[in-house]
């Protein structure tokens, strides 16, 4: 077997990039990766995509592998280039893991994802979007807040200021957003309780492998519970040692399989696939809160996603075939097998679920942030 793994080689591209730490960790992950899988009859190779050039698709149309490892996160050091991926492998009628370019863009516009949250039922905080900083004013929401570019992922754009309390300090950090990443600035509810991430593994069926939870420290005694960017990447910083991650512990089965349920509910409304991560925050009274949801999230052997899969006795390189196994299930299981018949009056072929808009070529295959090494 020939599996091609893509990732984003774009850390170095902009001088002064807000993301930079996280754009670089996915080429660590390439290379685990591609010790883990290479071994007996199957070859795994890295291929990057560098800059906003476009040869790895000459190169994976000559190449035809059979499954394509999509770990790209961003294109030119653009998030919002994470999307263009699937699609274009979808031209290329190539399987691949991981989440479609609709989930990849949805979970990435963090207010569109909360408006589909929000119509499924599914428990989020309170947020509006701000575009211009006159618009600060218009927002109508109980203190505290906190504010968070509405395009990144990976805690890019969160800091100590970004939980505020009053309506000048909000104007600040929404200030803050607007110019130094160019977009709009997400303004959520800030909820009070523990930080619980969810792993998800599988389509039909779907399990949570076990949950894992951040633990802040003394730093964070008088300041609001949350992971910054530094705290996720900076691994020298009083935030970063300050926020280590664990098993979660739950004494409670029922608020347990609250978390579960409402992680699965989201993930399903995003129609995502395979794998990936729901963050939540639970408040006091035990209400579970989807904060995010992170499709294709980091797959780094000491990231959170591996060592929940460890935890549910899953090493990494079971984990890394297991991705691959269930990527090709699905991918199979939505070809066909016979010849489409054309001309007027053709029925139209079964539409399976999650199809993506190109089907793609070779009998009709279909399509098969974010993080830091210790709490994701």
């Amino acid at each position: 077997m020939h599996i091609a793994i893509l990732y984003n080689q774009d850390h170095e591209l902009l001088e002064d990039d807000p993301g930079r730490e996280a754009r670089e960790d996915v080429t660590r992950v390439a290379s685990a990766l591609c010790e883990a899988l290479t071994r007996g009859d199957t070859q795994a190779e890295p291929l990057p995509v560098e800059g906003s050039r476009l040869d790895f698709v000459d190169v994976l149309a000559r190449t035809q592998p059979d499954l394509v490892i999509n770990l790209c996160e961003s294109v030119a050091a653009d998030s919002r280039g994470e999307m263009v991926i699937p699609c274009l492998l979808d031209m290329l009628g190539l399987p691949y893991t991981g989440s479609p370019a609709l989930s990849l863009g949805l979970a990435l516009h963090k207010d569109k994802a909360k408006e589909v949250l929000k119509a499924r039922g599914v428990s989020t905080p309170g947020f509006a979007r701000v575009d211009r900083l006159e618009d600060v004013g218009l927002v109508d929401l109980p203190f505290p807040l906190i504010v968070k570019p509405a395009r990144e992922d990976a805690s890019v754009g969160i800091t100590g200021d970004s939980v505020v309390h009053d309506r000048a300090a909000l104007g600040r950090a929404v200030e803050a957003v607007l110019r130094t990443f160019q977009q709009p600035a997400m303004v959520e509810q800030y909820i009070a309780g523990r930080e619980i991430y969810v792993p998800l593994l599988g389509n039909h069926p779907r399990r949570a492998l076990p949950l894992t939870e951040i633990h802040f420290g003394k730093l964070f005694e008088d300041r609001p519970n949350i992971v910054t960017y530094a705290g996720k990447w900076e691994a020298d910083s009083a935030e970063y040692l300050n926020t280590p991650s664990g098993i979660c512990q739950l004494e409670d089965p029922e608020l347990e399989t609250r978390i579960v349920r409402t992680a699965l509910a989201a993930f399903e409304a995003l129609e995502c696939q395979d794998y990936g991560r729901v963050d939540m925050r639970v408040s006091p009274q035990g209400v579970p809160y989807v904060i995010d949801i992170n499709p294709n999230c980091d797959l780094h052997p000491d990231a959170g996603f591996a060592k929940a899969a460890r935890a549910a006795g899953i090493d990494y390189p079971a984990l890394a075939t297991r991705l691959v196994e269930i990527a090709l299930e699905r991918a199979h299981a939505h070809g066909h097998s016979t010849p489409r018949r054309k001309g007027p009056g053709a029925t139209r072929l079964p539409d399976p679920a999650n199809r993506n808009v190109l089907a793609g070529r070779n009998n009709g295959r279909d399509r098969a942030r974010r993080s830091r090494a210790s709490a994701e």
